[in-house]
């Protein structure tokens, strides 16, 4: 594997999509009908599939993921270590077994790893719903036995994610980019309708759930394990036909390597475990060693760096808004707002990138969220004596940075999609996936702590250094694919001023000349 990862084509031999901006308008152009027949006629149909599997992935995730939060909190009212235990464990799980799913992915046959995925995560859900509806309906039981099932819940709660990662990466890593084949415009279209998605889901399926459970825990608890049922049948077969229209997502990554068939050797149990631990250990070094050493290690980590951030109407500025004097009702439309504006970045990236390419489209979109992020900073920190005011100001920030981060995202994507080789695409995600996950505990660990309202400043003076960081990073991947960073109107340009200098001094020596 190190050694196909090292023949990989760098960037300037893969594509002009991600190698000059200048001509990615032209790249992006490129009539489909260069494509054979069979595959013209597949990309409208298909996405359909993909984008219905898709959804219901999704939408299952964000829906369970969230109302899990409200089962914890009416089962174990009054302490938030439980929740607190259960989020922090499927954190660890994405950042430990990365390297593991990655691998899987770059090795397994595409659909039986969707399909795993798929199954897999139904059931765990479904365990998860059963234990949940126990433990609500409030059962005569002690209290060892409800730790135990908690236990469970969270162990259950590891390997759901663990599905969720395998089921997205394969999917918006490796499955889009095979079905958008050389069609660029396609791509970027089916990445931001994937987003859109994503977006939508994370909007309406954690409303959907609490209301249902606002109502009544247990009722939330079936409907969550209905749905999760259901889905799973439209899931499975919609995957199967996108896979059996598309052949080039039956075809195999990369040969398969020859192995020298060893007899079994005669190890008890200890050394068997000793010696599997030792090898997941060193595939794990290998694949964040190429992960590091990767051309597209400065764009990626950036896009995982934004992670680390307090400013994105979760649960922890949701808590200092209420602090700060902000009613629920206002929080809601704050959020709603903010997705509203993650959702236009769809339309604006994709743009964008056709005009200007991903590189400089990437720059321009990180330094907007910059910018606005900094601007409500700015009025955060000046008018700290007037709560609601600098609160205001922080809010208005963050909403209107959402172009940025969602824009950036996708230029992100792009990038990776189209300068990863598919055989690695899966390692090189899952890692990626496995920093975002980091990132994320990082933000948590700044509010614990930093954990009363009147510190919220320092969570999120992190999270705009945080931001800079990221937007620096970039700006250095940049200046190293490009050679500068900003292209200078023509009459200020470097080339353009030698010129001028040159015929100036040719002038003069002319009038000298005797």
């Amino acid at each position: 594997m190190a050694a196909r990862r090292r023949e990989q084509p760098t960037l300037d031999e893969r594509t002009p999509l991600i190698t000059d901006a200048e001509n990615a308008g032209a790249s992006s152009s490129t009539p489909s009908g260069n494509r054979d027949d069979a595959r013209g006629q597949v990309p409208t149909r298909v996405a359909y599939r993909l984008y219905t599997s898709h959804f219901l992935s999704t939408w299952n995730s964000r829906v369970f993921e969230f109302g899990a939060v409200l089962y914890l909190a009416s089962v174990f009212p009054g302490t938030l270590l439980p929740m607190s235990a259960y989020a922090l464990s499927r954190g660890l799980a994405a950042i430990i077994f990365a390297p593991a799913v990655g691998h899987y992915i770059d090795v397994g046959n595409r659909l039986q790893v969707v399909r795993l995925s798929i199954v897999l995560q139904r059931l765990v859900v479904a365990a998860s719903c059963a234990i949940f509806y126990l433990l609500a309906i409030d059962l005569p039981m002690k209290r060892v036995v409800k730790n135990c099932l908690l236990v469970i819940l969270t162990l259950l709660a590891c390997l759901e994610k663990l599905c969720s990662v395998l089921n997205m990466v394969s999917v918006e890593k490796d499955w889009v980019v095979i079905v958008a084949g050389e069609d660029y415009g396609l791509l970027r279209t089916m990445n931001a309708q994937m987003r859109r998605i994503d977006l939508v889901c994370k909007l309406i399926g954690p409303l959907f759930i609490a209301l249902i459970d606002g109502i009544s825990t247990e009722a939330a608890i079936l409907v969550n394990l209905g749905m999760n049922v259901c889905s799973v049948v439209v899931e499975y077969f919609s995957i199967a036909k996108v896979y059996y229209e598309v052949p080039e997502l039956q075809e195999t990554k990369h040969s398969s390597p020859t192995f020298r068939r060893v007899e079994p050797e005669q190890h008890n149990f200890f050394v068997r475990v000793w010696r599997a631990c030792c090898q997941g250990v060193r595939q794990a070094q290998g694949d964040f060693g190429f992960y590091f050493r990767h051309q597209l290690f400065l764009p990626s980590f950036a896009g995982a760096l934004l992670y680390l951030t307090v400013l994105s109407f979760s649960g922890q500025m949701v808590t200092w808004l209420l602090s700060a004097g902000y009613d629920s009702t206002q929080i809601a439309v704050a959020r709603t707002l903010s997705v509203i504006f993650e959702v236009l970045a769809t339309w604006v990236a994709p743009g964008l990138m056709g005009k200007i390419g991903p590189i400089r489209a990437g720059i321009w979109l990180a330094s907007s969220q910059i910018i606005c992020l900094a601007g409500g900073m700015a009025i955060f920190w000046i008018y700290a004596s007037q709560p609601l005011l600098s609160a205001s100001g922080l809010v208005g920030g963050t909403i209107l940075s959402r172009v940025g981060l969602r824009g950036f995202d996708l230029c992100a994507q792009i990038l990776v999609q189209e300068g990863v080789a598919a055989e690695a695409r899966g390692s090189f995600s899952s890692i990626e996936a496995a920093w975002q996950n980091l990132f994320e505990i990082c933000s948590y660990i700044s509010t614990i702590v930093f954990s009363r309202p009147d510190q919220f400043k320092w969570p999120a003076l992190i999270s705009m250094i945080a931001v800079g960081l990221a937007g620096l990073l970039y700006a250095i991947f940049v200046r190293i694919q490009r050679g500068h960073l900003l292209h200078l109107p023509k009459c200020i340009a470097p080339e353009r001023l030698q010129r001028s200098r040159e015929r100036g001094l040719d002038r003069i020596c002319s009038a000298t000349d005797f």
